[in-house]
């Protein structure tokens, strides 16, 4: 049977990679995002009556509760969530003000919060679903000036393995998708957010902004080749709960967890004395 696809962030990279597979594969989508002008240029040479339009910005809960309405008006179901949209602040966290942050979590926490919120009820009742929460390798592995932006994917990956628990009984799946460096636009000067303040005693590390707009483009990523492995999951009978994408991303993840082994076992007597008596 062919799915149905609600995407965030569908202007750009990932999302647009994700609806055009999605079409390929004979699929209906619904692409939103904040600029829909965007979002219907970056789709332009797939317009079908299988592609819908939606106005959405995650970070409003009325919007998205009101793209999941039009979405199920416009195709009578949703089969795939895929929540993309998200920007990146990156800098030295003592830089960083408390709003930067909060802002940061507004669009890649609590936007996936509400757009999740507005879908599981539908796939509740259709006793079936897949959410794609978009994390990234920052949400396993804390990177130098990623304080922000680590922390609101791994803030998304906990929340995404515990729901899932709750709604597989329904026949609801989840996949955490953790990206390596792709070319989409999170480092493009219009998305990536820079912290307002500045601390001299950063200053001899150099400039932040150097260092990490150099890399916008050259990512070895390819969101269209992860388009067509999120196809791929999505007709899985038992999808991965995980999925690392991008070599660079098993690169990094892979000792990191390593690491955390170790540290288990090397502590393993040391954490078995802290259990009580009975």
């Amino acid at each position: 049977m062919n799915k149905v696809w609600l995407i965030t962030g569908a202007g750009s990279g990932i999302g647009t990679g994700t609806a055009k597979a999605a079409l390929q594969a004979g699929d209906r989508v619904v692409a939103t995002g904040r600029n829909l002008d965007k979002v219907r240029n970056a789709l332009r040479d797939v317009a079908s009556e299988n592609l819908a339009f939606v106005q959405l910005d995650v970070a409003d809960e009325v919007q998205a509760k009101t793209a999941v309405e039009e979405a199920v008006k416009r195709f009578g179901r949703i089969d795939v969530l895929v929540n993309n949209a998200g920007y990146s602040l990156l800098g030295n966290f003592e830089e960083m003000t408390t709003a930067e942050i909060e802002r940061q979590f507004a669009t890649n926490f609590y936007g996936v919060v509400y757009v999740m919120r507005a879908v599981l009820p539908v796939m509740r009742q259709q006793r079936s679903g897949h959410i794609i929460n978009i994390s990234s390798v920052a949400g396993v592995v804390g990177f130098k000036h990623c304080a922000a932006y680590a922390a609101s994917k791994f803030a998304l990956e906990g929340i995404s393995l515990s729901v899932a628990v709750e709604v597989e009984g329904f026949g609801i799946k989840m996949t955490v998708v953790e990206p390596g460096f792709f070319r989409t636009d999170l480092l493009d000067s219009q998305n990536v957010r820079w912290p307002s303040n500045a601390i001299e005693d950063y200053a001899a590390e150099g400039n932040v902004q150097e260092t990490w707009s150099v890399y916008n483009g050259t990512q070895q990523g390819d969101p269209a080749k992860l388009g067509d492995a999120l196809v791929k999951i999505a007709g899985m009978e038992n999808p991965p709960k995980l999925f690392i994408a991008g070599s660079d991303a098993i690169a990094a993840i892979a000792p990191a967890v390593e690491e955390r082994l170790q540290a288990m076992r090397a502590n393993e007597e040391l954490s078995k004395s802290t259990d009580g008596s009975f």
